[in-house]
């Protein structure tokens, strides 16, 4: 169902254009009785991004990684962050890009990976789509160290741990990545549910 009949931009406004485009959009939009709203909303455009989890099914094992996140930590959050490996497309192919992000972060060179789905995680304000995908792996298809790219600001820690004890976590608190819970309670449902 389009929905580009209800929508009339009125005024676009860049507000900054340093790391990533935030922008101010004044705009009206055709309620459910057919009366016309004025609007006005900010949205921050850092591009679209893929997250994958690495699962070992004969293992029962996934790789995580631990990494710095300062809008978590200012709002509280005194830790490092756990996630899946994760990063912005930068205009390559969903599935291009993950391979390549997934090496980086984990040192795993991953074969087959599948998307499973894909979602708007912040869209009150954040423009990104994220596309998720899973890829098996065995330990032997680690051929490199991993940790990011340090001029990029990266300094990721990598780690397996065991699908159960991953859950664990979630309802421990100590996961509370949104992308990384979305994983792995898809991995419990879905490729460790025997």
């Amino acid at each position: 169902m389009s929905i580009a009949d209800r929508v009339r931009v009125a005024e676009v406004i860049t507000l900054s254009d340093n790391w990533y485009v935030l922008k101010k959009t004044v705009f009206e939009f055709q309620r459910q009785d057919g009366s016309w709203q004025r609007q006005s909303r900010e949205t921050y455009d850092r591009g679209n991004g893929a997250a994958i989890l690495l699962y070992d099914p004969v293992r029962r094992m996934v790789v995580l990684t631990r990494q710095f996140r300062y809008p978590a930590f200012v709002n509280g959050y005194d830790d490092l962050l756990i996630e899946v490996p994760a990063g912005l497309l930068d205009d390559a192919e969903p599935e291009v890009r993950i391979r390549a992000e997934a090496s980086e972060e984990t040192g795993f060179q991953v074969g087959e990976v599948r998307q499973v789905f894909d979602a708007f995680m912040s869209p009150g304000s954040v423009t990104e789509r994220l596309h998720f995908f899973v890829g098996r792996y065995r330990p032997e298809d680690r051929v490199g160290a991993g940790g990011g790219i340090a001029a990029e600001g990266e300094d990721i820690a990598v780690f397996e741990i065991g699908i159960d004890d991953a859950l664990a976590m979630i309802e421990s608190g100590e996961i509370r990545d949104g992308k990384t819970i979305m994983l792995l309670q898809y991995a419990a449902l879905h490729l460790f549910s025997a």
